[in-house]
C-alpha cells in the first residue's frame, strides 16, 4: 500500500487510547482506503473551491513568477517509495513549493496571522521534502481573479476580481524545514498503517 502524501497528516494523528498507536482517524482513513481498493471504486471530493485550484493552478503559478521573476514550471513528475506517493506543484533546486488558489478575497490568507490549521499541509510538504529529497518545502496561498465560468449569480464581483490589486499583495508563504527526525515518526508510522491496512484488505477478503 502507497499512502498518499496529501493524506499523510490523517495517518499522523494520536490515539487517543493509551497503547494504541493509531489514532481513530487514521484508522478511519486506512479502511475507506482498504474499501476502494477492495471494491473498486474512488472516492471524490469536488466543490468550488477544489474546481478552482484546479483550473486556475498556472494562473496562480504565472503570478508567482511575475512576482519573484521565476520561471517556475508545474511539476508532473510523481515521486514514490515503499509507502508513499505524491506530486508536488514545483521543484526547484533546495525547494518544494505547493500553491494554494484561493477562492477570494475572503478566503484568501492576506497575512500570516491568518494561517491556521495547517497540520495536514505541512505532513503533505514533509511527505515531498521526503519523496523529493529537499530541504525546505514552501505553501503558497495565491489570490488570482476567478474564472467568471466558476461563478454564479450570487457571487459578490468584488471578492473575485482582483487584477488591480498589486499581485505582490496577492501572495501569503510559509516555509517548514526539514527534520530527519520527524521523518523517522513518519517511516514508523507507515509501517504501522502499512500492517492495518493489511489486516483490514485481509478481512474484506474472508468475508
Amino acid at each position: 500500500m502507497k499512502f498518499r502524501a496529501s493524506q499523510l497528516g490523517k495517518l499522523m494523528t494520536s490515539s487517543r487510547t493509551k497503547g494504541e498507536a493509531l489514532g481513530q482517524t487514521a484508522k478511519t482513513y486506512i479502511i475507506e482506503q482498504a474499501k476502494q481498493d477492495f471494491y473498486g471504486y474512488r472516492t471524490q471530493l469536488m466543490n468550488k473551491y477544489v474546481l478552482k485550484g484546479l483550473e486556475q493552478e498556472q494562473d496562480s503559478i504565472d503570478l508567482l513568477n511575475g512576482v519573484r521573476f521565476q520561471n517556475y514550471v508545474k511539476n508532473e513528475q510523481r515521486a514514490e517509495n515503499e509507502y508513499l506517493t505524491g506530486c508536488c506543484d514545483i521543484i526547484t533546486n533546495d525547494s518544494i513549493i505547493d500553491i494554494k488558489s484561493s477562492w477570494s478575497l475572503e478566503t484568501f490568507p492576506a497575512t500570516t496571522f491568518e494561517l491556521k490549521d495547517l497540520s495536514d499541509y505541512e505532513w503533505q510538504g514533509r511527505a515531498y521534502m521526503y519523496l523529493y529529497d529537499k530541504p525546505t518545502f514552501e505553501l503558497c496561498y495565491v489570490m488570482v481573479s476567478t474564472h467568471p465560468e466558476l461563478l454564479s449569480q450570487f457571487d459578490p464581483i468584488d471578492i473575485h476580481e482582483v487584477d488591480h490589486i498589486d499581485p505582490a499583495k496577492r501572495i501569503t508563504s510559509i516555509t517548514f524545514e526539514r527534520d530527519k527526525e520527524i521523518e523517522i515518526q513518519m517511516a514508523e508510522r507507515l509501517i504501522l498503517a502499512t500492517e492495518f491496512y493489511n489486516e483490514v484488505l485481509t478481512q474484506l477478503k474472508n468475508k
